[in-house]
């Protein structure tokens, strides 16, 4: 994911008084950064099919965690419940499974893979805990906040990983076990693994486009932004696979837009906007990264940003000059300039803000940007 920052968007910080940016100028690469927004705001649960589906009694158990699951990612993207109850919740019902695993049923192999929770970081961590450090089925029910904080304050994550690899080592045909550590493997940086477990898990049970996305984007994040071909066949297998999922979607128009491919790209932008339900997160961002398709990788919006700040930096400077103002504005307006590259207007506004508060003490700051930025100090000097 490449951001890039210019003068412009440090100029902006400074004329907005809580100091808040207005967000990066982002140029045609924008579209990789759509990677980590989309992995953030996409709540999908793995829609697998049950391996060994001819026990009907395992069948019944895992739909009936499905339609719970749903339930849950449902009322989270319908607001009707935060993110920190449906982290509980998630972890609520992964205990619930992994004592329904520890059934005698689980003897005869079949094994469901409708708790995939991969593509959520939250999740991957308590998921986690519960399989590896907390999961005991016998284990009486608790609050969901006193779940959520059990589970903060007892895993060590890469304990957790090491005893699930150790596990997986004796039974490397362990479903379960391959969903809790792909997503882990990935949230704590081990990407070329999580997508060979992702691997794992498509191999033991059947391939859905949010497996696919989600082994396309181990393999986009372990080549560091230099691409990966596997990454785009897998994604565009998703894409065929579910007419409806956009986050792969999104996640192949970012990289056919990092590869210069701006009319196909443009066309999974659309195709991604077009499967917003509501407000998505994503969606500013895929917005953008259609602007820039369209524009054969020109941000247009960085443009219309740059002159909006530029006519800040006018309004502010046009105030000061005319009814004058406190120094910490003053300031503002010289380190406008200087970011801006505009030396001589610096040095212009400098002189007057020396003329406003010609004693020394009262320009600490003031005196150091003009001394940093080479501009001529002049006025009483401490």
């Amino acid at each position: 994911m490449v951001f890039r920052r210019n003068g412009l968007i440090e100029v902006s910080a400074l004329l907005i008084e809580d100091s808040k940016r207005l967000g990066p100028m982002i140029f045609w690469f924008v579209a990789i950064a759509v990677t980590a927004i989309a992995c953030a705001a996409l709540l999908y649960a793995g829609r697998g099919r049950a391996v060994n589906a001819g026990a009907l009694e395992a069948a019944d158990t895992n739909s009936h965690f499905r339609q719970i699951l749903a339930g849950i990612d449902a009322d989270l993207a319908a607001g009707k419940i935060a993110p920190e109850e449906a982290l509980g919740a998630k972890g609520e019902l992964a205990r619930e499974m992994l004592r329904a695993k520890a059934d005698p049923i689980k003897a005869s192999g079949e094994i469901s893979q409708a708790i995939l929770l991969s593509g959520v970081a939250a999740i991957v961590v308590v998921s986690l805990g519960i399989y590896a450090v907390l999961g005991s089925p016998d284990m009486p029910s608790q609050p969901l906040a006193a779940r959520t904080d059990v589970a903060a304050q007892n895993m060590d994550i890469d304990a957790a990983i090491a005893r699930i690899e150790s596990e997986l080592e004796a039974r490397p045909d362990d479903l379960r076990g391959w969903t809790v550590l792909a997503p882990a493997l990935t949230e704590v940086g081990r990407y070329a693994e999580a997508a060979n477990a992702y691997g794992r898990i498509i191999a033991l049970s059947a391939p859905t486009a949010q497996l696919l996305t989600d082994r396309a984007e181990a393999l986009l994040l372990a080549a560091g932004g230099q691409g990966s071909d596997e990454a785009v066949q897998l994604l565009r297998q998703a894409v065929e696979l579910d007419p409806e999922h956009a986050q792969s979607r999104l996640y192949l128009a970012a990289e056919l837009t990092r590869m210069a491919d701006y009319a196909e790209a443009a066309q999974y932008w659309q195709a991604a906007i077009d499967l917003a339900q509501r407000n998505e997160p994503w969606l500013p961002a895929a917005r953008q990264g259609l602007a820039v398709a369209q524009n054969d990788g020109v941000d247009t919006s960085a443009e219309d940003q740059a002159e909006m700040i530029r006519g800040m930096v006018g309004s502010l400077s046009s105030r000061l000059y005319a009814e004058g103002g406190s120094v910490e504005e003053w300031s503002q307006l010289v380190r406008s300039y200087i970011v801006l590259g505009d030396l001589p207007n610096a040095q212009i506004a400098y002189d007057r803000a020396v003329a406003a508060y010609p004693a020394a003490f009262d320009r600490g700051e003031l005196d150091s940007i003009a001394l940093g930025a080479g501009l001529k100090l002049n006025g009483a000097q401490p």
